[in-house]
């Protein structure tokens, strides 16, 4: 249980000020610095954020922590389903390709055989967050999720029109990624 103490605030306290922060923030917020400005542990914040989606709260975990996502702000963005396969080393290029030319993307979904459909937010919209994405899977022991349907795997991607959506498409069937 959660002790009071002089730095830490109380549970709805605590939430109301996570959620002014992520709302003040740019760029996410990793769970570990929630952690450390609130005086709380990493799953007390995993416990709050879980409260604060349970309250309609918009609030995306990514590979770089975080952030609130207004769903009323994107409905005025395209957005397309990608179905792509590629080899662990093709990953970089792969997004890349989609950040350069004016994409974000949203999420990573397959369609296990077992589990059914597993879709994880990445929320990249640049270079920046592709190499924070990489260095973080390089640097756990994890794998890419792709690795579980033989390189098969859908991006949902977003951008300022459907015509850079078109871009996109096109690109990522000229590097032979895209499969339908």
């Amino acid at each position: 249980m959660e002790k009071k103490g002089k730095n830490r605030p109380e549970g709805s306290v605590r939430r109301e000020q996570m959620m002014q922060m992520l709302a003040e923030s740019s760029s996410p917020i990793s769970g570990t610095e929630l952690a450390r400005r609130f005086a709380v542990s990493r799953q007390v914040v995993v416990q709050d954020i879980a409260l604060l989606r349970a309250n309609n709260k918009n609030i995306l975990s990514t590979n770089r922590g975080y952030l609130i996502y207004d769903p009323d702000q994107s409905d005025h963005l395209a957005k397309r389903a990608f179905l792509v396969c590629h080899t662990d080393d093709e990953i970089e290029e792969e997004l890349n390709t989609i950040v350069d030319f004016g994409g974000k993307v949203l999420d990573v979904e397959i369609l296990h055989e077992v589990y059914g459909q597993i879709s994880v937010d990445l929320m990249m919209r640049d270079r920046r967050d592709v190499a924070d994405f990489l260095d973080k899977l390089q640097n756990s022991k994890a794998t890419p999720l792709k690795s579980l349907t033989a390189g098969k795997h859908i991006h949902t991607i977003e951008a300022n029109s459907e015509e850079l959506l078109d871009i996109i498409e096109e690109k990522l069937r000229e590097k032979g990624f895209l499969l339908s």
